[in-house]
């Protein structure tokens, strides 16, 4: 949507999955959230467009304007571009969702929705309205200390707001599936949210002396009820978790999705309440895709399908060499993230995706 060329609206959206089908690409797990706004028509959030007044690409005060050239990396011309063409996009105009889901389905893509469940803003600037109207349901960290936006799930009120978001979702759209990405949490300002040992310093909502499994047994209670809606609707769940070399924001440490984010995989795999997991593409500590791959195997018990993690390739070389990766360990399949680098990509890349596809 900020490459220059690409149309507004449904042309934009045909022109993303065009792309998308040459590359030889089957199924597309298409944005449903902007942190806290909708990128589809929702009854419980407001559609994506223009940021709140304080965000992370327009700070106001000192302290923000501090932590953003502490974090974001970017000149102030740089700066200035993005924010001016963010502030052009207004998804109340029209429905990205529906026309990705009518052409997807007319040219033969699946199209499966993407949630990022866990994070009620982005950045900062796209909090939800649900959050903003009940803080007494933030995350807290072992101190006490709220966080600005994080819901938590330990709240039932929190975990039925999440199903809502669903069932409208599942309701309203043809959809082929539900990806649920747990590894987006938020307000950036809030970082780091794990303990300098990879930690999660959150979910003590209920009290500072519980445990790792206590924190993580909401966010189970909440995938039993995702399972059960969506098994209602016959759609296949996918997760995007983390792994033993996981981080955030500025290479803090996430010691893993129990003890790091606070999902019990095992007990998921167990129970069967998803179908396949990917472990986001985000290493330090001598970590990379194939590791990653292993680490969740493992974790799941090799219960569930265990996807590959690829950024998209930048060279035909590069791309062979994901291949040979995917074949060798016997995965079924790769999740390139994500759509919007296919955008300008090399023929020859394009034609070396195409013939490979339906192979892995």
């Amino acid at each position: 949507m900020l490459h220059p060329g690409i149309p507004w609206g449904p042309e934009g959206v045909r022109r993303m999955l065009d792309e998308c089908k040459a590359c030889g690409l089957s199924r597309i797990y298409w944005r449903t959230f902007d942190g806290g706004r909708a990128l589809y028509r929702s009854k419980y959030l407001k559609p994506m467009g223009p940021w709140d007044d304080d965000n992370c690409w327009n700070p106001k005060s000192e302290e923000n304007k501090a932590f953003f050239k502490t974090f974001m990396g970017v000149t102030e011309e740089q700066r200035l571009d993005i924010f001016h063409k963010l502030q052009k996009l207004d998804y109340s105009s029209f429905d990205p969702l529906a026309e990705a889901v009518r052409y997807g389905h007319q040219i033969g893509l699946q199209i499966h929705g993407w949630l990022s469940i866990n994070e009620d803003d982005h950045g900062w600037g796209l909090q939800s309205e649900f959050s903003k109207a009940h803080p007494q349901f933030y995350w807290h960290k072992r101190k006490g200390t709220p966080y600005r936006s994080q819901l938590s799930f330990a709240f039932p009120e929190v975990r039925k707001y999440k199903l809502s978001l669903i069932e409208e979702l599942t309701t309203n759209y043809k959809l082929d599936g539900l990806f649920l990405d747990w590894i987006r949490t938020g307000d950036i300002r809030d970082n780091p949210q794990n303990t300098p040992d990879g930690e999660a310093d959150y979910g003590f909502e209920r009290g500072k002396n519980l445990s790792i499994q206590q924190r993580a047994e909401p966010q189970t209670i909440f995938m039993r009820q995702v399972h059960k809606l969506a098994r209602k609707k016959h759609l296949p769940v996918a997760v995007m978790i983390g792994h033993p070399w996981h981080y955030r924001g500025k290479l803090d440490k996430i010691d893993g999705n129990l003890r790091g984010l606070l999902l019990d995989v095992p007990t998921w795999s167990r129970e069967g309440l998803f179908d396949s997991a990917v472990a986001a593409g985000y290493y330090r500590d001598g970590g990379n895709a194939e590791k990653a791959w292993r680490a969740l195997r493992e974790e799941m018990g090799g219960k569930r399908d265990a996807w590959l993690f690829g950024w998209v390739p930048k060279s035909v070389a590069e791309f062979q060499g994901d291949v040979a990766l995917v074949k060798g360990l016997g995965a079924k399949e790769i999740l390139f993230w994500e759509a919007d680098y296919i955008e300008g990509m090399a023929g020859d890349l394009r034609g070396a995706m195409l013939r490979e596809a339906g192979t892995i």
